[in-house]
């Protein structure tokens, strides 16, 4: 198996658990703004209402459609889901919009191809929850937050890219599409950027949104047929091409990463152990290997959430260390270094798009006489210069249970354990001056563990995840020894004092609903502290 199996866990002890937990506050998002007396002539604009029955959100689809105009707002102050009937015929665009929302008083703005919608006055609650402290931002922090959601289907956007133009500014949206970005001050006359493989990229200023929670439509991207069909992709030769570009396309010099790093452990669908942290990494270039590269640890909070009843409590090796091992680019894999002994068979998949950019889609998997479990997955690779994108691979779901012995290095006495899947998302982001850098990458482990001798088994989910919020190229140096991270440790065990302003001045992935509603309702319990 490939070294990419590191990410990986072993299983210790049985113990009693305890609920343990920490205090966190939820702010509210403010939206500020006095109601414009007049009207901007593009929203005087006639259009012809001849859908008028259905949800607000189809009937403002049924808007864009004719003015070309995208509908920015918060859903729990304007309800997508509630069903309207208005009379059919032509209306001025601004009389539509309130009449469907069925408020004359609605606050409507335009912000380049947006139209902006808010109540007068109204001090919203944030529906995100961003779970941030008091302190988390400065008077001088733009706090930008909302929810990114497919146009036709109304489904979350997962791991969409938010970034702020011609800087290293950026996120991540979480597995419900929310996400949170901050920005300073002086960045508020700047664009902000909405991107995901398949989707139409969007782009708004960010003085239009600053201080709102909104809601954005994104569109599926269409490739012209003539891309399509002219177009005939060898998948081996497009791998090795990508290979040869890497020179053109990676950096070669070492660059600082500030990033966010969560690792988590989910027992019977609660979350019994997360560990957040700041971490600053010094990466070497692509050239050389993820040995080199070194992890400083800014700030770290851990959350235990243990049952009373007995179970297992598992400690996962550092995700920390997957991670790096996880920049495929660096550490090339089996499966992207096509050659006569490969054990891989690859298939082209189609087009997608990405920042307006072509991407080519390669499948892979193990060939069929191969007996040992591999991966599959697809390789995303740019279609003008060559670059890979995104990787989405798992181990091969027929043989999982044959892998366990190659992630699980300890059982506890009396339990078997087998593994059900192993996910990996891995993204690479374009920097102004044209070079990608590692962006995303996500791994989901899930087990099943059952007592000898007991019928039922129960799940057990690791999952890890780290995203890039800052790169910076100038005066780039390694860390002095004794600041350096010992990645191969269990990283939740690591010494750091419990930092309550964990979230200040730094961009974070949002936690997605369950999760965020576990480390609410630890509110006033014990707070772990590790010093």
């Amino acid at each position: 198996m490939s070294h990419l199996k590191n990410a990986c866990i072993s299983v210790a002890s049985i113990m009693a658990m305890i609920i343990t937990a920490m205090t966190l506050s939820a702010t509210s998002v403010i939206a500020v703004g006095v109601v414009s007396t007049t009207v901007p002539d593009s929203l005087n604009t006639t259009v012809n209402v001849s859908k008028n029955k259905g949800t607000i959100y189809d009937l403002f689809k049924h808007l864009s459609e004719q003015s070309g105009y995208l509908f920015i707002y918060d859903s729990q102050i304007i309800d997508n889901n509630r069903k309207v009937k208005i009379r059919k015929g032509n209306y001025a665009l601004s009389d539509a919009i309130r009449l469907i929302a069925g408020n004359n008083e609605l606050k409507i703005e335009l912000s380049g191809k947006y139209i902006l919608l808010q109540l007068p006055g109204d001090l919203p609650q944030n529906t995100v929850a961003r779970l941030e402290t008091d302190t988390a931002a400065t008077v001088k922090d733009i706090v930008i937050t909302g929810r990114l959601f497919d146009a036709e289907t109304k489904e979350a956007l997962v791991y969409a890219s938010v970034s702020i133009l011609r800087t290293s500014i950026g996120s991540i949206t979480n597995h419900d599409g929310e996400f949170q970005l901050l920005a300073p001050d002086s960045l508020r006359h700047s664009r902000v950027r909405f991107s995901h493989i398949g989707y139409e990229s969007q782009e708004i200023e960010i003085a239009a949104i600053d201080g709102r929670h909104v809601d954005f439509a994104m569109r599926p991207q269409i490739i012209p047929l003539q891309e399509v069909v002219v177009t005939a992709v060898e998948p081996v030769k497009l791998l090795c091409e990508m290979l040869e570009n890497r020179p053109l396309n990676y950096a070669s010099d070492p660059v600082n990463l500030t990033s966010f790093y969560r690792e988590g452990i989910n027992h019977y669908g609660r979350n019994i152990d997360l560990t957040e942290a700041i971490l600053q990494i010094y990466k070497t270039g692509y050239q050389k290997s993820s040995s080199g590269d070194q992890v400083k640890l800014m700030r770290k909070r851990r959350i235990i959430n243990r049952l009373k009843t007995d179970t297992i409590f598992p400690r996962m090796r550092s995700g920390v260390h997957s991670c790096l091992i996880l920049d495929i680019i660096k550490e090339l894999p089996e499966f992207i270094v096509p050659n006569e002994e490969t054990q891989y068979r690859y298939s082209y998949s189609g087009k997608s798009a990405i920042d307006g950019k072509t991407v080519n889609i390669i499948g892979f998997k193990q060939k069929s006489y191969i007996k040992e479990p591999l991966y599959e997955g697809e390789l995303y690779i740019e279609d003008e210069n060559k670059a890979l994108t995104e990787v989405r691979f798992v181990i091969n779901p027929a043989m999982a249970d044959k892998a366990t012995h190659s992630f699980v290095s300890k059982i506890a006495p009396g339990f078997r354990i087998s593994l059900q899947h192993a996910g990996y998302v891995v993204s690479y982001k374009r920097s102004s001056e044209g070079k990608y850098y590692i962006n995303h990458i996500r791994g989901d482990i899930r087990f099943k563990i059952r007592k000898k001798r007991q019928l039922f088994s129960s799940p057990l989910n690791f999952w890890f995840e780290t995203v890039t919020c800052r790169i910076d190229t100038v005066d780039v140096k390694p860390f002095p020894q004794n600041e350096r991270l010992r990645t191969t440790r269990v990283f939740a065990e690591t010494s750091h004092a419990y930092d309550s302003d964990f979230w200040k001045h730094f961009n974070v992935i949002l936690p997605e609903e369950m999760l965020q509603e576990d480390i609410i309702n630890s509110l006033n319990n014990e707070i772990v502290t590790e010093q």
